[in-house]
């Protein structure tokens, strides 16, 4: 085997693992959960509220956990398991109207419990429903947001709890030009308010305030928290993460996942900026202390009967309130889908400290964050992701073009020393040391580099994965249609060869999901290959020639735009090499590579046949 096919079969061999285990390891995405709204066993809701310094949480039953103590597991208040509308209908709500949110906050407690994202469904059908984010206790899969105060046992002081009904003005509706004050008098000298008000996407500001119009001061600690009942189902990929998340101070980014919470592990933080909460693949929910102040976080989950629930909470810096006087804090919390831009925004307007690693843009951030913004940009002109990844595919061309050139015009070299080569394997076919080295010695002379076969399939993958993860990750590719049947480009292609693309009316196991792009890809893959020098050994031709149809398969299950890609990258590399073999004199016939020769018919004129497999 001589030294250059060699080479070029280590580089296919390389591409064809690496893509072997990251199909293996990274599926192709599963059709969207239809709703947060599924069938649930009976079961019970228990709330807790956070301790301090790492203590404990404790269920939600009256006074808050004592702040310098481990508080004891006291048993909460339950409720039974109920649909979605009959947990809403259960009390008074402050309706929230937004551009880009609809939902409702709930008095009792002041919960921000229910948030529908009207800018997007859960699956590509016109009738189908907006994505449901957030949602009351007493549903079946429970996730919501809760601030308060918490109060060491011993202050004598009664603050307000999860079931506390708070005063709003009934005609009350959070609006991004109109926020909300709600109330509530303790009875006991103490008056609570909270002032909630949210912008144009997807952010809340929060100010709690405490009026202390009795004799004596106190001390308070606010707090917040995020609390998801049940395990959500997730996508289970190594290369996104979706669970609890957050960016805190020192410690840096933390992504925990739900199994570590299961197994009983919890963590405790100590920060001064910085962010935590839960996310999901395209959607996330996030606290946002102030900035200034330090803060306790914990993570933690609670075993129950039938599920485990999640918590991501922290407790401020204490307050405290003199006779007479009043203390307030801020804060805020995100609850929305992850839009580059929008979350970019806030880290810079807002000054969240790295709140852009809300989107997992993985180790290869320096590459996969600039690629979106070149998909992003593009798709912002032309209103087509498809297109945009056409253009972004040029560019990247471009910016190896003299690589590939240099790699091309070596290819090229070798492909006019094939006879040269073959007559040197004749000669020495009986003794590889000699042939090896004549060879070498022909590649010196002629100044050819039998590597740089390998560099045209190694330069891709660096980009590819880039363009994987794009294409995982990030809500802009979601739901994004091409032209014809490709409505999503994060999804496989939806046609297969084997019901003739749809026209024969049954369906066809997800493995057998060849559509016209993977075979297109297939196609471009073969010819490509065929512009090579062509391998004398029959093994090597075996490969060869099977090799674009394990990449068929192989890609068959990747996101529609990932094979887009790699198709129409194939084509202007065929155009490239192509030109540059006519270039150094290389005769060039398409046909010929791919099996066919020139042949007579009867009447003597040149006719083509398809040469013997």
């Amino acid at each position: 085997m001589d030294e250059n096919n060699r080479n070029l079969i280590l580089a296919i061999a390389l591409s064809v693992m690496i893509l072997v285990v990251w199909q293996a390891m990274f599926p192709p995405p599963e059709p969207p959960q239809q709703t947060i709204q599924q069938t649930a066993q009976p079961q019970t809701a228990t709330d807790a509220r956070p301790g301090q310094n790492g203590t404990a949480p404790v269920p939600s039953d009256g006074n808050a956990p004592a702040p310098s103590t481990t508080a004891p597991a006291v048993p909460g208040s339950q409720q039974a398991v109920t649909s979605r509308e009959t947990a809403l209908a259960a009390g008074p709500r402050i309706r929230i109207e937004t551009p880009r949110l609809n939902g409702s906050i709930s008095l009792k407690g002041v919960r921000i419990d229910d948030i529908i994202l009207t800018d997007y469904r859960e699956t590509v059908e016109e009738n189908s429903k907006p994505v449901m984010l957030l949602s009351p206790s007493g549903s079946a899969l429970p996730f919501y947001a809760e601030h308060g105060w918490s109060v060491a046992p011993d202050a004598g002081v009664k603050v307000p709890t999860p079931d506390t009904v708070w005063t709003a003005d009934a005609s009350a509706t959070l609006r991004p030009d109109s926020p909300v004050t709600v109330t509530y008098d303790n009875g006991e000298g103490f008056v609570f308010r909270r002032t909630i008000s949210v912008d144009q996407n997807y952010m809340f500001t929060i100010e709690q305030s405490v009026q202390n119009n009795s004799s004596k001061a106190v001390t308070l600690y606010p707090y917040a928290l995020i609390s998801r009942h049940g395990q959500p189902q997730t996508s289970g990929f190594f290369i996104l993460h979706e669970g609890p998340i957050g960016f805190l101070g020192e410690d840096g980014l933390q992504e925990i996942d739900y199994s570590d919470l299961v197994d009983g592990e919890s963590y405790s933080f100590k920060a001064q900026s910085g962010w935590l909460g839960i996310t999901d693949k395209y959607w996330a929910a996030a606290l946002i202390p102030d900035q200034s102040s330090s803060y306790d976080a914990n993570v933690r989950s609670f075993n129950r009967t039938v599920r485990h629930d999640f918590q991501t909470d922290y407790l401020s810096a204490p307050v405290t309130v003199q006779p007479g006087a009043s203390a307030s804090t801020l804060s805020r919390l995100f609850a929305g889908a992850k839009v580059t831009t929008i979350i970019d925004d806030y880290e810079e307007n807002l000054g969240i400290a790295k709140f852009e690693l809300m989107i997992d843009w993985g180790w290869f951030h320096f590459l996969t964050k600039p690629m979106f913004y070149a998909l992003d940009y593009f798709y912002g002109l032309l209103g087509n992701f498809g297109v945009s990844i056409l253009i972004v595919t040029v560019i990247v061309k471009l910016a190896f073009f003299p690589l590939a050139n240099k790699s091309y015009e070596s290819m090229s070299k070798m492909k006019k020393l094939q006879p040269e080569m073959m007559k040197l394997r004749e000669r020495y076919k009986d003794d590889k040391m000699k042939q090896q080295q004549a060879m070498m010695e022909m590649y010196k002379k002629e100044k050819v580099n039998p590597m740089s076969g390998c560099l045209p399939i190694l330069i891709q993958i660096p980009v590819f994965f880039a363009l994987y993860k794009v294409l995982y990750i990030t809500i802009e590719a979601r739901h994004a249609p091409f032209f014809g049947w490709v409505q999503d480009l994060s999804a496989p292609d939806p046609t297969s060869i084997f019901n003739l693309f749809g026209l024969l009316p049954f369906g066809v196991p997800e493995f057998l999901m060849i559509g016209v792009w993977p075979l297109l890809m297939g196609v471009s893959m073969f010819v490509q290959m065929k512009l090579n020098p062509a391998p004398t050994d029959p093994i090597q031709q075996k490969i060869f020639t099977w090799m674009p149809v394990m990449f068929t398969f192989l890609l068959a299950t990747f996101p529609a735009g990932l094979v887009i890609y790699w198709t129409w990258n194939n084509t202007l590399s065929i155009l490239q090499q192509w030109f540059i073999m006519r270039r150094n004199g290389v005769d060039v016939n398409l046909l010929e590579n791919m099996g066919f020769k020139k042949g007579n018919d009867a009447t003597g004129k040149s006719a083509s046949s398809t040469s013997e497999s």
